[in-house]
């Protein structure tokens, strides 16, 4: 019974399904599995009595974080997120209302897809044509144009949201966007930390161009990073000259995508 009444605050997987959703959403559609945590934690009032419950005797993660984890599994078998091999979780679509979901309903939905699943058997329609190999060819040798296409049509915003998706991807961690009207050309920040030791705080700045980057954008970026971080990031789908490239490389690193 006094073990039961310790753990009465403690939130059980499903009540952490939306405010896990939430966090992802909060953060702008990704995020680490600490940033996640950490999120949910604000959202959800969780105590610090409580995150200090251990998960099983070797207390090497809480059992709020091992909740979290059933949490983000569940959202993800429900079609919802998505994670990659860097442990960077994301929102599977953009457009999600977590307002619009029921914790009972993801629960009852996963549950009854486990328990209809069957091994899958390699039928006719799991065969590809001849015409669909050749339409995935075409589409693997075209790949770079599609991406820039789809990139040129898509709100700044999103490219904004994109490079802290793929700051994250790479590393880098509290990365925030940030870019505003008076903002000094900075598009967000983030920390990258290297060898297991050594942290940079580093601001980046996100341009779509069809071409080359002028010398007065990186001029301007640097103008504007000093005194703010210790490495400064301009990430675009344009080029840069080889004289940009060469330049102050200790001040900041220029990345086309």
């Amino acid at each position: 019974m006094g073990r039961k009444k310790q753990h009465s605050n403690l939130p059980t997987f499903d009540d952490l399904l939306i405010p896990t959703l939430d966090a992802i959403i909060g953060l702008g559609g990704s995020g680490s599995i600490e940033e996640i945590n950490t999120k949910v934690y604000e959202i959800a009032h969780i105590p610090d009595d409580v995150l200090q419950i251990p998960h099983g005797d070797g207390g090497a993660i809480n059992k709020v974080d091992y909740r979290l984890a059933w949490s983000r599994t569940y959202l993800k078998k429900f079609g919802l997120l998505e994670n990659s091999s860097r442990g960077i979780w994301a929102l599977s679509k953009s457009g999600i209302d977590s307002k619009t979901l029921d914790k009972n309903e993801i629960t009852r939905t996963v549950r009854e897809q486990a328990k209809n699943s069957q091994p899958k058997t390699i039928g006719e329609s799991e065969q590809k044509t001849q015409q669909q190999i050749e339409y995935e060819v075409e589409v693997t040798e075209g790949w770079k144009e599609n991406l820039l296409n789809t990139l040129y049509n898509i709100s700044p915003s999103a490219f904004e949201l994109l490079a802290q998706r793929i700051l994250r991807e790479s590393g880098f961690f509290q990365v925030e966007v940030t870019g505003k009207t008076g903002d000094g050309r900075i598009d967000g920040k983030g920390i990258v930390r290297i060898s297991g030791f050594l942290i940079f705080h580093v601001i980046f700045q996100c341009k779509r161009y069809k071409s080359s980057v002028t010398s007065n954008k990186i001029r301007d970026f640097r103008g504007a990073m000093q005194g703010r971080a210790d490495k400064g990031l301009f990430i675009t789908t344009g080029t840069f000259t080889k004289m940009q490239s060469k330049k102050r490389p200790e001040m900041e690193h220029h990345q086309s995508i």
